[in-house]
This record gives C-alpha cells, structure tokens and sequence, in this order.
C-alpha cells in the first residue's frame, strides 16, 4: 500500500539526486518518475512541495512549476493549493524492460491521442464540407511541401504542422485548431521527440495527399476515413513501443 508523502517523513525526497543547474523540465521529471517509483507511491499518493523537489534536485523552482503543470496537462497529476500536487495516473512502472520514463510518456501519448482522434476527424470532414477553391490550392501546396521534405528525408515535423493548420483553417470553426494545439502542447511541452524518436508517425506520411485531395474536393466521408487510417497508426505505433516492441 502506498503511503502520503509528509515534509518530516519523506521516503521519496531520498531518491531524489541533484541534477546539473542547466537540468531540463524533462531531466526534472525523469527524476521525480524514478523517486515516485522507487517510494512506490499510487494514485492519489502526494508529492512533495515544489520548493522542496527544486532544493533537492538544485533547480529553480519555476522549473519545477512548469514541469509539474506539463504532467497536469498530460493528466498525470492534479494540482491543488490546498491538497497539493497528488498523482491521477499510475507511475510505477509493471512492465518488464520498459523504464518508467518510457512507460509515461507512451501512456500519455495515448491518453492525448484519444481525445485528439475524433477532433482531427471531424475537422478534416468539415473542412471538406466548407473548403473554398483557394483554400483547396492552399492545403494542396502545403502537402506538395510535405511530400517534397519528406521524400529528401528531412525534418518533416514543421511542414506536417502547416498542413493540417491549413486544414483546421479551412474547417471555419477555429476551435479546432485551439483545442487540438492545447491537446498537443502539454506533451509537446516537454517531450519534443517522443521515445527518443523525432519523426513518430512517419509511417502515415504517404496518405496525406490522398487527404489532401479528399478534401480540396469536397469528399467529407473519404477525408475522415483516411484521418481514422492515420491516427489508427499512429496510436498502434505507441502501443508497440509501450509493449516493448520496436518501432
């Protein structure tokens, strides 16, 4: 049974090792998933205070406040003045040569993709629904972009993102584009390359100018279809790295 976490006995605060002053939000988290593992502690369990996790670790505690409220983003912790920061998804890692660290991000991944995937597949099909004839030439230009970038085998990332804003911006509703940024940026905020890999979802590439051109023309049903396709493979992709399979 795992057990509160007080200021006068805290198992956990001993796990905690100083990090380099220049330590990342990441390297702050890393280290609080290994102290939250070795003390065992659940959901519902509480943190330590920020002031004393930015002593122990030697950082700034502004640090450790941004770090904290990217896991609140990501849903694995709630935060509270009055009840404190006390974990909401489960930490401790079960699985057998898949670190802690791992296991996080690819749960949280999944979490963030389940509510992204059907904000993404109306999005396509009521950009279909509304796109104009410029906006058509828009998002046929930006996946001429993407194609192009990812057939020189270069960073890829940037030119995806203008795509589907393109697309967002064609739905008329900018809500999409609000709420699936929000969705993304708390994971985004602190794992830029998921598992260590830039380009997760490099796979789905190759269908993007078939939704491109479902959508210049009109074809809501065939857009939302290929979506579904892209985020289905995208989420398996997850599951393999979280089954300890490689990607």
């Amino acid at each position: 049974m795992s057990k509160p976490v007080t200021k006068e006995t805290s198992p956990s605060m001993d796990a905690l090792q100083h990090l380099e002053a220049t330590g990342s939000k990441r390297d702050v988290l890393e280290a609080l998933s290994l102290m939250i593992e070795r003390a065992e502690l659940g959901v519902g369990d509480r943190l330590p205070p920020e002031v004393e996790i930015a002593k122990k670790l030697n950082v700034g505690r502004s640090k450790v406040r941004e770090a904290l409220v990217a896991w609140q983003n990501m849903g694995i912790v709630t935060r509270n003045k009055k009840a404190g920061t006390r974990l909401a998804a489960e930490v401790f890692s079960k699985a057998i040569h898949l670190p802690v660290t791992v296991k996080l991000e690819a749960e949280s991944l999944l979490r963030t993709h389940a509510v992204r995937r059907p904000l993404e597949i109306e999005a396509v099909r009521v950009a279909a629904q509304n796109v104009t004839e410029q906006q058509g030439k828009t998002i046929l230009a930006r996946v001429a972009e993407l194609m192009a970038i990812y057939d020189a085998n270069e960073d890829w990332r940037a030119a995806d993102f203008r795509f589907h804003n393109a697309i967002h911006e064609a739905s008329g509703n900018p809500l999409f584009h609000q709420l699936i940024s929000q969705i993304q940026e708390g994971f985004h905020t602190i794992y830029d390359a998921p598992f260590g890999q830039a380009h997760l979802g490099q796979a789905t590439i190759p269908l993007h100018p078939d939704l491109a051109q479902a959508i210049a023309s009109g074809d809501g049903d065939k857009a939302a279809e290929i979506m579904g396709r892209i985020m289905d493979m995208v989420e398996e992709e997850v599951r393999k790295v979280l089954e300890g399979q490689d990607v």
